[in-house]
C-alpha cells in the first residue's frame, strides 16, 4: 500500500481511565501519545490504526480522524464534507452509516448533522447509506469546529472474541486490563481473583502474562476500508509474541456456574494452561504455593441503598481473609462507595477516579504489600 502522512488516531477511554491508557499505550512504541478526556490520541498511518486495534487492550475503540474545519451552519457542512477525500478511505461497494454529536455549537441538530454528511458521502463517493452500515463514520461538532472520523475497530474492543458466556454484571475486559494496569500488573506474578464470575480478570491477567494479542481471535472494520493491505495485516497478525505464563492466574467463585464459565472462556482463550479455576467460598480463599503476587477482586455493588448495607458482611469478611493470610499481597478491590471499600479494613492508598460502569460509578481501591 501507499504511505500517507501521519494523521492522528484516536483511541478511546471510560472517563477516568484516560491517565492508565495512555500508560499502556506508551509502553508499546506509538507515535507522540497523549492523554485527552476521554482517551489517548497518537500520531500514526493506517499500520498504526491496525497494530492499535490487535495490541491495546484498554481502548474501547480505535477512531481514525479523517478532518476538522470549522463551521458554523448546515449548508457550510455539507460543503465542507463534499470536499473530503472520501475515496481514498471508503470503499464505493460498502454501505456506511453516520453518527453525530454536538455541543456548543451553532449546528445544534445531530440528526441533521448526521444526514447532510451522509448524502455528502452517498453523492462524492457513491456508497450506499444504510443505518446498519459496514462502516461508521463519526462527526463531532464541538465548539463549532467539525472533526470527522472513521471507526476503524466495529465491534467494540472489549469483545475480545472468546466470552460466549458472561454473569449477570460482566466488567468490560477493556476496563479490566487498565484496572490490572494500575495495579502494578506486568504479567510476571500470580493473580487471584476471589469472586471471578466469568472469569474477566483472570483470563486478562493471563493473556498479559503469555503476551497474547487482545485482538487477535477478531475482525474489524478496517479491513472493509480502501487503506486495507490484506498481506501486510496478515503479515502483522502472524509475528508471535507469546511466552510460557511465568506465573498461574487463580480465578475461584462460591457459584458452581460462574466457575463453569470461567473455564469455557479461558479455554476459548487459549489461557487454559495459565488458569486455574474452582468452587470456594471466601472463607475458604488461601494464597497459593509460591511468591506473593496480586489480589484482585470485582465484589457485586448493590444497586440500592439497602442492598449496600446487606453487603458490608461480605467485604468485612474479604477484607479479614485478605489481612489473615496474604502478607506480602498486594489487593485492588473495584467498589462503588467508600464505605463498602473500607468495610474491609486494608489499607488502601488514596483511590483512583470513579469510572462509569453498569450504571454507577465505581472506583479502584489499591494497597501496597500486605503486612
Amino acid at each position: 500500500m501507499t504511505t500517507t502522512p501521519d494523521f492522528e488516531i484516536f483511541l478511546t477511554a471510560p472517563p477516568g481511565l484516560e491517565a492508565a491508557l495512555f500508560e499502556e499505550i506508551r509502553g508499546k512504541g506509538f507515535k507522540r501519545p497523549r492523554a485527552v478526556p476521554g482517551g489517548v490520541v497518537l500520531l500514526g498511518g493506517w499500520p498504526e490504526v491496525w497494530r492499535a486495534n490487535l495490541w491495546v487492550r484498554g481502548a474501547g475503540r480505535v477512531l481514525a480522524r479523517l478532518d476538522s474545519f470549522r463551521v458554523t451552519h448546515l449548508a457550510q457542512l455539507d460543503a465542507r464534507a463534499r470536499r473530503v477525500p472520501w475515496a481514498e478511505v471508503l470503499r464505493p461497494d460498502v454501505s456506511f452509516r453516520v453518527e453525530a454529536t454536538c455541543s456548543a455549537s451553532r449546528i445544534y441538530h445531530s440528526g441533521a448533522a448526521a444526514e447532510r454528511i451522509a448524502t455528502a458521502i452517498r453523492e462524492t463517493l457513491g456508497a450506499p447509506h444504510s443505518p446498519e452500515g459496514e462502516v461508521l463514520v463519526r462527526a463531532r461538532l464541538e465548539n463549532d469546529v467539525c472533526t470527522l472520523s472513521v471507526d476503524t475497530s466495529g465491534e467494540p474492543l472489549h469483545k475480545r472474541g472468546y466470552k460466549e458466556a458472561v454473569n449477570a454484571a460482566p466488567m468490560r475486559e477493556t476496563m479490566a486490563s487498565l484496572f490490572l494496569l494500575e495495579c502494578g500488573y506486568t504479567g510476571a506474578e500470580p493473580v487471584v481473583d476471589p469472586m471471578c464470575g466469568s472469569g474477566t480478570f483472570v483470563i486478562e491477567a493471563a493473556e498479559i502474562a503469555a503476551r497474547l494479542n487482545p485482538g487477535r481471535a477478531r475482525s474489524f472494520a478496517f479491513e472493509r476500508l480502501a487503506t486495507f493491505d490484506a498481506e501486510a495485516w496478515e503479515r502483522m497478525r502472524a509475528v508471535r509474541s507469546a511466552r510460557p505464563p511465568p506465573a498461574l492466574c487463580h480465578g475461584s467463585d462460591r457459584d458452581a456456574g460462574a466457575v463453569a464459565m470461567s473455564l469455557a472462556n479461558a479455554a476459548r482463550a487459549g489461557v487454559t494452561e495459565g488458569t486455574a479455576f474452582r468452587r470456594a467460598t471466601i472463607s475458604e480463599l488461601v494464597p497459593p504455593e509460591g511468591p506473593p503476587g496480586l489480589v484482585i477482586a470485582n465484589p457485586p455493588y448493590g444497586n440500592r441503598l439497602g442492598e449496600r448495607e446487606g453487603l458490608l458482611p461480605l467485604y468485612q469478611a474479604l477484607g479479614g481473609v485478605l489481612a489473615g493470610r496474604f502478607a506480602g499481597w498486594r489487593v485492588g478491590i473495584v467498589a462503588s462507595e467508600p464505605r463498602l471499600a473500607g468495610a474491609t479494613r486494608l489499607p488502601f492508598l488514596p483511590p483512583g477516579a470513579p469510572v462509569p460502569h453498569g450504571g454507577l460509578r465505581v472506583s479502584l481501591y489499591r494497597t501496597a504489600p500486605l503486612p
